[in-house]
């Protein structure tokens, strides 16, 4: 059994305009102040990288390694939330993601735009091995979501449609991260074609269960949900290779629930808290996690209605140090001793 590494923080949050958070060796030493020995990069800000170049230049992986070992850091996983989110996006809400495109592409062809989110895909795959990752995050990018309350009725096969033509997006993409020798790793989140257990079940058998077909675990996705977020490490734990830390509470009341009465984050039934704020139990989470020996990051994901993020970072660090489980290497009765085995010895005691 492995013990959970960690705490590290995902910096796609933090990044800004202002100093220290305009660049990757100002935030660092502000982030190792904070208590943490990694951090998650957003593969698509050129002020935490340059992915084109990390994807071909072991030169500069090992700058960065180096910027980040200074101030006691490495490198946990590259995200690539916002590539792979156009690898698939429904007509009614393309005008919402064109901010995500470089700004040649925002008004191109959609063949072009997934041309360009593939080879992004591509490089933060080969930019991974280069850095010496086994995973990667990212977001599975939605076809169904607008139909996902079937009022009106779907018509029959729409659904496994969607899904087919997810996976045909999709299978090159890990056919590659194959090749790299690094887990794909779909964060299950609402908004998503996999948003829940039943979805990347779909998923996963419409890409022949390809072993680099991974999840990123957020129990705040599935509280929101109102899904067992226990029970759903209990189910995909073999599948899980990578999690973000992150709290949330859910409390319904008459006016509105899980659909949240399109409502800001603040007046919502279910909204996201800093770690120790909300309703999820995280002593349970890494118990399972131990368990189940998840060799992985503990990644902070600051997101709060309320709570200031440095400071919700600050806590974040201490809150993942107090519920990593240093795992044991023998077990607790093993001083009483049951000793080698002895059949005959075996047989006596049952009386045989």
């Amino acid at each position: 059994m492995r013990t959970i590494k960690g705490p590290a923080l995902f910096l796609a949050q933090f990044m800004g305009d202002a100093a220290p958070f305009d660049r990757l060796e100002a935030i660092a030493p502000w982030v190792a102040d904070c208590g943490y020995v990694g951090v998650q990069l957003p593969s698509n800000d050129a002020r935490c990288m340059d992915l084109a170049l990390a994807a071909e230049s072991d030169a500069y992986c090992d700058d960065l390694k180096g910027l980040l070992a200074n101030h006691g850091l490495v490198v946990t996983e590259l995200s690539t939330h916002i590539q792979g989110q156009m690898i698939a996006v429904h007509p009614a809400v393309r005008p919402l993601f064109e901010t995500f495109l470089p700004e040649p592409l925002r008004k191109a062809s959609d063949g072009e735009r997934l041309e360009w989110a593939t080879d992004q895909l591509r490089l933060a795959a080969r930019a991974s091995r280069r850095l010496g990752l086994d995973a990667s995050a990212t977001f599975s990018g939605a076809l169904l979501w607008p139909m996902v309350y079937p009022w009106p009725q779907r018509p029959a096969g729409l659904v496994e449609e969607g899904f087919t033509e997810l996976a045909r997006r999709w299978r090159p993409i890990l056919d590659a991260y194959e090749d790299a020798g690094v887990d794909l790793c779909y964060e299950i989140h609402p908004g998503e074609d996999l948003h829940d257990g039943a979805s990347f079940e779909r998923f996963l058998d419409a890409v022949d269960h390809h072993r680099r077909a991974s999840i990123l675990y957020d129990p705040s996705h599935l509280l929101l949900q109102q899904l067992d977020y226990l029970a759903f490490l209990d189910i995909y734990h073999d599948r899980i290779r990578m999690m973000h830390v992150k709290d949330a509470e859910f409390r319904p009341d008459g006016r509105s629930g899980v659909y949240g009465g399109y409502q800001g984050w603040t007046e919502r039934a279910g909204r996201f808290r800093s770690l120790g704020d909300g309703q999820i139990d995280f002593g349970a989470i890494f118990s399972k996690l131990a368990q189940y020996d998840f060799a992985g990051w503990a990644v902070v994901e600051w997101e709060c209605a309320l709570k200031d993020s440095a400071v919700g970072a600050r806590e974040g660090a201490a809150f993942v140090r107090r519920h990593i489980i240093p795992v044991t290497g023998h077990s607790f009765d093993d001083f009483v001793g049951g000793g080698a085995r002895d059949d005959q010895r075996n047989r006596r005691i049952l009386g045989l």
